[in-house]
């Protein structure tokens, strides 16, 4: 399976045991799976169905579906209340044309809720349960459309991915390349401050400047965060490869990344690895950003 964005927009319509109706599905990024349906009160309670469907087509991502549904053969017809319109006529003939109130029109007094409704033939549970079938059936191709959908952003996503990672390499090497003999160099300026602060060519003994280099140097040291950074950009690029959801796998990873640049800057000591750093923690942030749409 490629990779897989969150981020996907599918539409359809259909026909079948005599209605026809229209589709509409979208899914952003989520932590979890979440579905939510907007439905016809005719089909209360279809939505269980619906995300059972979806659950078994989806692992991640805020699901949003939408479905109209019309009937063959039904015109609209509609249903005053009389009681309701005759009492808002009242109010209206009572209140208009003064203190600035405009005069109320019919089509106004029609729009507010509870005046007019469509009238809706009753629906028996054979034609329903005919009715869901056809829908679920039609909801399959909907999904293969979203997924399609999804496959395709993920297609781009992993591009940009695989880039980043090739990036965040180059900056591995270079930190590396950066550090260098760090402990001949910490050694010479030790020394030189030293010499700076008391007046004798040699302050100290030599076992106590190796012992305060080696110390220095230890906590200085940024290979073991070098060597880690390696082996995360190793194991991105095996999730990349998967065959299975590997967004949250990656989330995790971009954590690891995040803590390794934050130890290289605060070891750098040095203007050059510190901007290395940076440019890390920068460049990590963008890889997530990405991975924060990966299904």
């Amino acid at each position: 399976m490629p990779l897989s964005s969150m981020t996907g927009f599918a539409r359809g319509a259909g026909e079948g045991a005599g209605f026809r109706w229209n589709w509409e599905i979208k899914s952003v990024n989520n932590k979890g799976l979440e579905v939510r349906c907007k439905l016809p009160a005719f089909l209360d309670g279809f939505d269980l169905q619906i995300k059972k469907i979806v659950t078994a087509a989806l692992a991640r991502g805020s699901v949003f579906i939408n479905v109209s549904v019309t009937r063959d053969g039904d015109e609209a017809v509609f249903e005053i209340n009389e009681e309701r319109l005759k009492a808002l006529i009242e109010v209206a003939a009572k209140y208009g044309g003064h203190g600035g109130i405009a005069q109320a029109s019919i089509d106004g007094l029609l729009s507010i809720k509870g005046v007019a409704d469509i009238a809706v033939r009753e629906m028996g549970d054979e034609e329903r349960d005919s009715l869901e079938a056809a829908l679920e059936a039609s909801l399959g191709a909907l999904l293969a459309d979203l997924k399609r959908a999804r496959d395709g952003e993920g297609a781009r996503m992993a591009d940009v991915l695989k880039s980043q990672l090739d990036a965040i390499e180059e900056l591995s090497n270079a930190a590396r390349d950066a550090a260098g003999d760090r402990v001949q160099a910490m050694q010479s300026r030790f020394l030189s401050q030293l010499t700076r602060l008391q007046n004798a060519d040699k302050p100290v003994s030599d076992e106590r400047l190796a012992q305060e280099v080696a110390i220095i140097a230890v906590k200085a040291d940024v290979q073991e965060e070098l060597d880690r950074l390696d082996s995360h950009v190793a194991e991105a690029r095996k999730l990349l490869a998967s065959d299975k959801p590997v967004g949250r796998r990656l989330d995790f990873l971009c954590q690891e990344f995040n803590r390794e640049a934050n130890t290289l800057c605060s070891k750098s000591g040095d203007s050059a690895l510190t901007k290395i750093g940076l440019d890390l923690k920068a460049l990590i942030d963008q890889f997530r950003e990405q991975v924060q749409n990966i299904e």
